[in-house]
């Protein structure tokens, strides 16, 4: 299998519920159904990802990057079309996802550790170099519940890495904490990049994206609206930011000319 992931015109619908009961009261003695709202988060999505490739996927807030990951790693179900993945597959997904708060740092690293697929023994192997990577030494046996958005990162990312995944997924979390820690898991990114090992992750830093990845994907409602070498993907992906930044602003003039 020359492929890391496939999918094959996949989509992904949300229902929202477009009236609020004005009580529970209401809402458990009223036996019709309230009206929803079907949302595509992703809308016909076919892409395949080579073994050994690093994917950035951009894209505006709402347009289905994260959306896509989910469907990928597992956490979505498709609601049609098919997803393939081949090898084992390590995820950040979310800062707090797989944290237990009442646990300390340490006691988490051996909690996320096992489920993400490290023995005992593994783990007795690996976590000081998970502590060290994330440079919690000082903060690791307090709860997490008392860490801030970036020592979460710190300690997810280090925990991810350590899995040795074949895939490791990415989504928009390194944008937490300083420049010099996301440095280092740059760093990291380019040396799995260099082990052979297959990189997707979102972002909206542009600059980063176009140095890590050799392939960009542009998502907008739901659909790939560019796929190619990262550089040309994001000048499609801003000069479509561009064009909608001037016709907001010819409208602008407009109505303050008169001329509706």
């Amino acid at each position: 299998m020359d492929y890391a992931i496939k999918l094959d015109n996949v989509s992904k619908s949300f229902e929202l519920v477009r009236e609020k009961s004005p009580s529970l009261k209401s809402a458990l003695l009223s036996f019709r159904r309230r009206p929803t709202q079907k949302v595509l988060g992703l809308n016909g999505v076919t892409l395949t990802v080579a073994k050994g490739e690093t994917v950035a996927v951009v894209g505006k807030n709402g347009s289905g990057k994260s959306t896509l990951l989910r469907v990928i790693s597992k956490v979505y179900r498709p609601t049609s079309g098919t997803v393939e993945v081949h090898g084992r597959m390590s995820t950040m997904l979310a800062l707090a996802a797989g944290f237990h708060p009442e646990l300390t740092g340490r006691e988490n690293i051996y909690f996320n550790g096992a489920i993400l697929g490290l023995t005992a023994a593994d783990l007795r192997d690996s976590i000081d170099r998970i502590i060290d990577f994330s440079e919690l030494n000082d903060f690791i046996d307090s709860p997490v519940k008392t860490y801030s958005d970036g020592m979460l990162m710190r300690l997810g990312f280090s925990i991810a890495v350590e899995t040795d995944p074949d895939i490791l997924l990415i989504d928009e979390v390194l944008a937490v904490g300083d420049a010099e820690f996301q440095e280092k898991c740059y760093e990291r990114i380019d040396a799995f990049k260099r082990a052979g090992r297959t990189i997707l992750f979102v972002t909206h830093d542009l600059d980063n994206a176009a140095k890590v990845a050799s392939r960009g994907i542009w998502l907008s409602a739901g659909q790939v609206r560019a796929d190619g070498e990262t550089a040309q993907v994001i000048a499609q992906y801003l000069n479509s930011l561009a064009h909608v930044h001037e016709a907001g602003e010819e409208g602008i003039a407009r109505i303050q000319s008169g001329g509706g």
